[in-house]
């Protein structure tokens, strides 16, 4: 058993080390594992080709990917921190809770892919949140700038996690239910979305809390 495919994992390490282009990184770390893993560069993109077929929500991501690539070298996040700026009451925690219901809102309807790190939170969220900081406490040390940052991230990721399992048509819940089914217990999927209401409920609560906290320790660092 060959052991260098698993190069592809460290190129991607390396790649989001160095804050490198995420699409490029993984782009490029699927064909090098492809190669590495016996496959000629031809069957590597056909490889390509036929899960995009399969999966034809993952060809829409790449037609959305290079608009948010040009409007991001044009000035979309300068455009979306100006916004914020402007808004005097906006903060970081406001800002992310909002967009943490919306998150969970839309992920409850099956729409996933509408929103994610490389569609929003990089080129929307993560700026309009810095600028909120700004906005608020003035110009903010690196490490701050990194907080509020991952904070953003970690808010998309919360708001999919605990929003997507409410929609019954989703690959979650199939799962759980028939890993529910071998051990007896037979639900319908409609009932499993329903137990999942509390649980986005209680994340909004609680990551809301959090990130209303975040202001006012940012408010007690700039003092």
């Amino acid at each position: 058993m060959s052991y260098w495919p698993l190069l592809g994992i460290l190129l991607v390490v390396l790649g989001f080390a160095l804050r490198m282009n995420a699409m490029l990184v993984v782009t490029v770390s699927a064909i090098v594992t492809g190669l590495l893993g016996g496959m000629d560069l031809h069957k590597v993109i056909a490889t390509f080709g036929k899960a995009f077929n399969d999966n034809r929500i993952i060809a829409i991501v790449w037609i959305v990917l290079p608009v948010i690539g040009a409007l991001e070298r044009y000035g979309l996040q300068q455009q979306a921190a100006a916004v914020i700026r402007k808004m005097k009451a906006a903060t970081v925690g406001r800002l992310l809770l909002l967009y943490l219901g919306l998150r969970q809102i839309t992920a409850a309807l099956g729409l996933t892919s509408i929103a994610g790190h490389p569609q929003t939170v990089r080129p929307l969220v993560a700026p309009m949140a810095l600028a909120a900081a700004e906005q608020q406490h003035g110009e903010v040390d690196e490490e701050t700038a990194e907080k509020v940052k991952a904070t953003s991230a970690a808010t998309d990721n919360i708001g999919l996690f605990f929003g997507e399992d409410i929609f019954i048509a989703i690959g979650s819940i199939v799962l759980i239910q028939q890993t529910l089914i071998t051990y007896g217990y037979n639900l319908s999927p409609l009932h499993l979305a329903l137990w999942a209401v509390p649980s986005a409920i209680a994340a909004f609560i609680i990551h809301g809390t959090r990130l209303l906290l975040l202001d006012r320790k940012l408010g007690r660092t700039r003092k």
